[in-house]
């Protein structure tokens, strides 16, 4: 399908991805790009979704709104579903009327974490928490609603400029801390979101030219490793001891939502859609360190 070059789309704007997004297409200036936060718009309510397409009218929409407080979803399930499944729906069904390609950004807890091989974007589903199972329910919905021009981008463990996430916490602490214990028991990609948000601008055009197929994308960093190594690797750019970094098993930090402990992601749909899948965590985290801070 060929969809009119009417610009994009973002919405959740005001987080860590959706910002870089923003970034990323308003750095070249050959597309209109709008990014609209939870106060902009708020896709679980139709008159919100109706008044952002007839004021923008997008080609493409890159969904970055969502429910990310993974263990207080625990608790309200039903809450984080009213944005993660619901609300994806229904900006899914503002896209298929008004003709409009949707990426869908989903995640790793899709899956039960029990694999010992990367998951591939075949591979069964089966999420241990609410966050997953409301993620899940929103992928459901796009590639129900939207079957020629749905498109659903997992992704894991997230980190950036923007916002708060483990790598700056990290960076915090070898500043104040003698050693750090961290996890050593729970395997994905680390993945930088100015990486990851070049990755759904060239999925976005190929979607709108007709040359990506619909369906399921991984856009994880190569690679994999334990927020142990992550840290230790941190420690070492920062020309710190990576000795300092202790391992402990994730039941040492125990909290309400079950945490995949493998959710290595396979990447390989990119090569069918001709998009370069995304570089070694290690070199986009060596080229990331210094745009963190201190």
């Amino acid at each position: 399908m060929t969809t009119r070059a009417r610009g994009w789309l973002i919405t959740g704007a005001g987080g860590i991805l959706g910002r870089d997004l923003v970034a990323r297409l308003g750095s070249r200036g050959d597309e209109p790009v709008t990014g609209l936060g939870r106060r902009e718009l708020d896709i679980t309510e139709p008159a919100s979704l109706r008044a952002a397409f007839a004021a923008h009218r997008p080609a493409v929409v890159v969904n970055c709104a969502a429910w990310t407080a993974v263990d207080e979803a625990e608790a309200r399930e039903a809450d984080a579903l009213r944005v993660n499944g619901e609300g994806t729906r229904r900006l899914a069904e503002a896209c298929r009327a008004n003709g409009a390609v949707l990426l869908q950004v989903s995640t790793d807890y899709v899956f039960a974490g029990t694999a010992r091989t990367p998951y591939d974007e075949y591979a069964p589903t089966g999420p241990r928490s609410a966050y997953g199972r409301t993620k899940l329910a929103g992928e459901r919905a796009v590639l129900e609603v939207l079957p020629d021009t749905g498109y659903v981008v997992r992704t894991a463990w997230l980190y950036g400029a923007g916002g708060r996430n483990f790598v700056r916490t990290i960076i915090k602490l070898e500043g104040v801390r003698e050693t750090v214990d961290v996890v050593d028991d729970q395997r994905s990609q680390p993945t930088w979101t100015a990486d990851f948000a070049d990755l759904l601008v060239r999925l976005g055009r190929a979607a709108a030219e007709g040359t990506a197929e619909p369906g399921i994308y991984h856009g994880t960093s190569s690679g994999d490793t334990t927020w142990f190594g992550l840290t230790r690797e941190i420690f070492t750019l920062l020309g710190a001891d990576p000795g300092r970094v202790r391992p402990t098993p994730g039941a040492a930090f125990a909290r309400p939502a079950p945490r995949p402990a493998y959710s290595v992601l396979g990447h390989e749909r990119w090569h069918t859609a001709g998009i370069e899948p995304l570089r070694h965590w290690r070199a986009a985290l060596a080229q990331a360190l210094p745009t963190l801070g201190r």
